[in-house]
């Protein structure tokens, strides 16, 4: 295991170290999908691959427990790949690179991946082990970060079992029993370019903390997007610099809070264009003080191959955008205190020689939360001459009040811990919603160890709490006859 050797749960820590030898972000899941189909071939399992490659493993119940209702374990194979600016890994052909740092697993210069790794992780131990278990039906899911578009696809007319333990929570002691529902709204925009006269510059933002637009989109991050977009139009409005801008880029996934963000530009005024830039960051350091206090914008020449500019009024159109469309939390639940309940995050930017496209993770509780920022979204678009594309939409999941197994889950841990687990619904998205919305009945449980800084490089996993975790899934298991 290299890094995590001889630390316990051994039988988890194992596989965890073997799945991050293997590159698996989203959309880069062959490799992983099949290693977990060989998995199944060399024990005799019974499994499914799918063209999406979905992997569903079947083992069967343990002696004395032939009578015992199935049981599902659910997590997902992808994750978030994102680096430090100085890491130089690729993580679309290279393993991750493990270490241990008191009770913590991280890894060297990217994300972990222990979302939702720990999940395929504990699954292989439970598939692979001798603990006592009914029948188990291991789902594994692919692209869950980029629109849960695996688990909309797979097919589950093999699965006997209507009650499931997803294992993508972050919070030990803290069980997850509903969700919100999301949907990813690219805003594209049409632009022409002529030539302007100038000093090329790159505008660049960073130093920001960025982080997952669900479970931290109430924190009060800032997001580098629309940080830049304030910046370009600061620019555009001062006398002298005649800005013109050639590209706008930032961010990797919607679902992530942008840590940084960039424009290439020609500007008449450098000298003029280096005072704005110290002055947002003087303005920023005052909005977001003791939440992201490294936030900088700055500004340096620019030596390479570039577009030509966008016409003023193509410029326009984008800073309106930036500055226009909503972003973060938009309304807090009535019913459960401290919940959001709708919200939005501009995760992606882009740009090509014809268009730019802002790309927003819509989330919302409620389907009219998601229909009013769509609706939102498309009216300010088409009034800047752009159009939107919808895709990834997901159920919520509402919260079930009379859930046998989460009593079960509730009364092992109670008993493990010393006091009973707190019990929530959640702004982020989680598969739940779509195996509740093809397996009706279901009683789901989401369930995990301690997780922090999750979606970006500074991830890390707490050894103890999986020990503690995967102690609360065995002997739940072993409960269920």
């Amino acid at each position: 295991m290299g890094a995590l050797d001889g630390l316990e749960p051994r039988e988890v820590f194992e596989w965890f170290a073997r799945i991050c030898a293997i590159p698996h972000g989203s959309g880069n899941t062959r490799q992983i999908s099949d290693f977990l189909a060989e998995f199944a071939r060399e024990r005799g399992l019974e499994y499914m691959q799918d063209a999406l490659n979905n992997v569903i493993i079947i083992r069967e119940a343990s002696p004395g427990y032939e009578a015992a209702e199935p049981v599902i374990l659910q997590g997902h194979m992808d994750m978030v790949c994102e680096a430090a600016p100085d890491c130089a890994r690729d993580m679309a052909t290279q393993g991750l690179e493990l270490a241990v740092e008191g009770d913590t697993v991280f890894a060297r210069g990217t994300t972990l991946g222990g979302d939702d790794g720990i999940a395929v992780a504990m699954m292989l131990a439970v598939l692979s082990g001798a603990l006592p278990h009914p029948r188990v039906e291991a789902v594994f899911t692919v692209d869950e970060e980029i629109g849960m578009l695996g688990a909309q696809g797979i097919d589950l007319h093999m699965l006997r079992g209507r009650r499931m333990i997803n294992i993508d929570s972050e919070e030990e002691g803290v069980f997850t029993a509903g969700c919100a529902g999301g949907r990813s709204v690219r805003c594209i925009l049409p632009i022409t370019r002529a030539a302007a006269r100038g000093t090329l510059l790159t505008i660049e933002v960073g130093g920001l903390k960025g982080g997952h637009s669900g479970t931290e989109i109430h924190r009060g991050r800032a997001n580098a997007v629309r940080l830049l977009g304030r910046t370009l139009s600061t620019l555009e409005r001062e006398r002298g610099t005649a800005l013109r801008i050639c590209s706008v880029f930032g961010g990797k996934k919607d679902n992530a809070i942008p840590n940084c963000a960039e424009a290439v530009t020609v500007v008449a005024d450098t000298q003029m264009a280096e005072r704005v830039c110290a002055d947002m960051t003087a303005a920023f350091r005052a909005e977001f003080a003791g939440v992201d206090n490294g936030v900088f914008v700055r500004c340096a020449p620019y030596a390479g191959e570039t577009l030509l500019p966008m016409d003023a009024a193509s410029m326009a159109r984008v800073v309106a955008l930036l500055m226009c469309a909503p972003g973060g939390v938009q309304a807090m639940s009535g019913e459960i205190p401290g919940l959001v309940l709708t919200s939005l995050n501009l995760g992606i930017l882009e740009t090509t020689a014809v268009e730019v496209s802002a790309i927003f993770c819509v989330r919302s509780g409620l389907e009219s939360g998601k229909a009013l920022l769509t609706d939102g979204l498309e009216r300010l678009t088409a009034l800047l001459g752009g159009r939107t594309e919808i895709s990834g939409d997901y159920p919520g999941w509402a919260y079930r009040s009379d859930s046998p197994l989460r009593t079960l889950l509730a009364a092992v841990f109670q008993e493990q811990c010393g006091h009973a687990p707190r019990v929530e619904a959640i702004h982020a998205g989680v598969e739940c919603g779509l195996f509740a919305g093809k397996l009706p009945g279901l009683d789901c449980v989401s369930i995990g160890p301690d997780l922090t800084d999750i979606h970006t490089a500074r991830e890390r996993m707490h050894i103890a709490s999986v020990g503690r975790t995967w102690a609360l899934l065995c002997e739940t298991l072993r409960r269920m006859r």
